[in-house]
């Protein structure tokens, strides 16, 4: 892998609150390479979203960064002043949200809200900004640019103003893109374009792209890498391929067996017991222990870091090769 544009060093957030601080991260590395797109997947609740805020500098108050580093480009971007990230956002990290009515003020044109991005980080007139403008709608699929830029967002549809996000995302060429749930609100079809427009600018612009979201299906089709959070920490990271075909983490096992199978007929779908923990009531050892039907003693007294699996790493004690594994009966089943 080449040098890393992103790197997150174990990343910790915290909430303060009337009864203790809760901790919403707790000790989360990885990193992407230029060209490279992460998928970062999990239940409600796991810290995804949270991890992109914390990266952009979004964190909603009283949520801070509470320890470890976020590095772009070997620059330490955790610890800069308001106004420092604000200029880091939108000219090297562009963001992409679930809901592109929350990314686009409904009373400008998108011709004015994409040029007035360009111009605020780029050094360029109006006319190139506009020249800009259109050429980002084309490149992201809309039709008719050269009409549509004088467009208000409700002209446009669902998959569309998506579009939009992404181009306004893309406006001053940033180098990592962190795209939280981008095609959750679209149909199936308008997904998988999306998807395939996410994977083309990667390429063709050496973008390195955070892609959080819930299903593994988009994870599968886009991803080089992929990130499965649970509690607030890393459950397992590898190339996608092995974590979706060979999970080693018995939650990552049970995410995959959840998705429905076209070529086997069954009247209900698997699932995983239990419910995610909630950040002030956090079992000790593995967060995972109640819910895990391989439990042992050990995952109810020690918290795992990630250990290599194979092609993967995953934080279970499973892998430890000194581990004799004798399971809890009763316990997680």
């Amino acid at each position: 892998m080449s040098t890393p544009l992103l790197e997150v060093r174990h990343l910790v957030v915290e909430f303060p609150s009337r009864h203790g601080t809760l901790r919403a991260l707790d000790d989360i590395s990885f990193s992407i390479a230029p060209g490279e797109i992460l998928g970062v997947v999990g239940e409600s609740g796991a810290g995804k979203s949270l991890t992109g805020a914390a990266i952009i500098g979004l964190l909603e108050p009283p949520g801070r960064v509470a320890g470890g580093e976020i590095l772009l480009d070997g620059q330490r971007i955790d610890n800069l002043s308001h106004d420092k990230m604000r200029h880091i956002r939108g000219r090297k990290i562009g963001a992409i949200f679930q809901d592109p009515l929350t990314s686009l003020n409904p009373l400008y044109t998108v011709g004015r809200q994409l040029t007035e991005t360009i111009q605020a980080h780029l050094p360029v007139n109006a006319a190139e900004a506009r020249r800009r403008a259109i050429g980002l709608l084309q490149d992201t699929g809309i039709p008719a640019a050269e009409q549509r830029i004088d467009h208000f967002p409700h002209q446009f549809s669902g998959g569309m103003r998506q579009r939009v996000v992404i181009a306004l995302a893309l406006a001053a060429e940033p180098k990592l893109i962190v795209a939280d749930e981008p095609t959750t609100a679209l149909d199936v079809s308008i997904q998988a374009q999306i998807i395939q427009l996410l994977k083309r600018i990667c390429k063709e612009r050496g973008a390195a792209v955070m892609l959080i979201t819930h299903d593994m299906g988009v994870i599968a089709e886009t991803c080089d890498r992929v990130a499965v959070l649970y509690a607030g920490r890393v459950a397992e990271m590898g190339p996608v391929h092995e974590v979706i075909h060979q999970p080693a983490h018995p939650y990552t096992a049970g995410l995959m067996a959840a998705i429905p199978d076209i070529e086997i007929d069954r009247e209900r779908l698997n699932q995983i017991d239990g419910a995610m923990p909630r950040l002030n009531a956090i079992p000790r050892g593995c967060a995972y222990n109640p819910r895990c039907p391989r439990v042992f003693e050990r995952c109810v007294q020690e918290r795992p870091d990630l250990i290599n699996a194979g092609a993967t790493r995953a934080a279970c004690w499973l892998h430890d090769a000194h581990e004799p594994h004798v399971a809890l009966s009763g316990v997680g089943a």
